[in-house]
């Protein structure tokens, strides 16, 4: 119970600081003369990190979806965005076994502009799960009733904007909350690494200021 109670706290102090963080941005969204969009999309590299039990190796596949350039100040700016992600994980112990995750990622990321194109970014993201399997040679069954239906993580990362408004962008998502609903198993959680290009709609306006 004791373990139940810490991980409910957990996850509202995380739930408060997306709400909070997601309102802040809805608000400068409004008011910003400079907020442009964009589309993106990918590589994802993810695995699972457990506390106890088996290892899991890196399992491939791919995230899609758009975003919005917020700009503040003179180089940061704000970037939500909203991503299909397929996550998961290989079982090292059984080649055949893969944990197939399907996440809604909604990220908020501060960025800081070098003034050159390169960027460095740091931030929340909200995971919402949309589809959770299990598949071991050709059965695959589904294990949604197993899975949280929000995950949070931490991003880090780097990207460069061209000034044709094409760019190359490179994260890691560390999951900081359990995944999984049972508190008595071991622990799961994610780790992702997304590469990918995006393009900036509109971003031959005022180039200068949103690099």
């Amino acid at each position: 119970m004791q373990k139940r109670g810490r991980f409910l706290n957990q996850k509202l102090i995380y739930e408060n600081t997306i709400v909070i963080v997601a309102l802040l941005s809805l608000s400068l969204f409004s008011s910003a003369q400079n907020t442009h969009f964009g589309l993106k999309g990918g590589l994802n590299l993810s695995t699972l990190d457990a506390d106890q039990g088996p290892d899991y190796d890196w399992k491939a596949g791919f995230h899609l979806g758009g975003l919005a350039h917020i700009h503040i100040i003179p180089h940061f700016n704000i970037q939500p965005g909203l991503v299909y992600s397929q996550q998961g994980a290989k079982d090292k112990n059984n080649g055949d076994a893969k944990f197939k995750l399907g996440y809604l990622n909604l990220p908020v990321l501060l960025q800081y502009m070098t003034g050159t194109g390169f960027r460095l970014q740091t931030g929340p993201q909200l995971d919402i799960a949309l589809s959770a399997k299990v598949k071991s040679g050709d059965v695959e069954y589904d294990v949604d009733d197993a899975v949280n239906d929000l995950d949070f993580s931490w991003l880090f990362g780097a990207s460069y904007l061209s000034p044709g408004g094409l760019g190359i962008d490179a994260r890691y998502n560390h999951g900081i909350t359990n995944i999984l609903e049972d508190n008595d198993v071991p622990e799961l959680r994610n780790r992702v690494i997304q590469i990918g290009l995006f393009y900036q709609f509109m971003h031959l306006t005022n180039t200068r200021k949103r690099k």
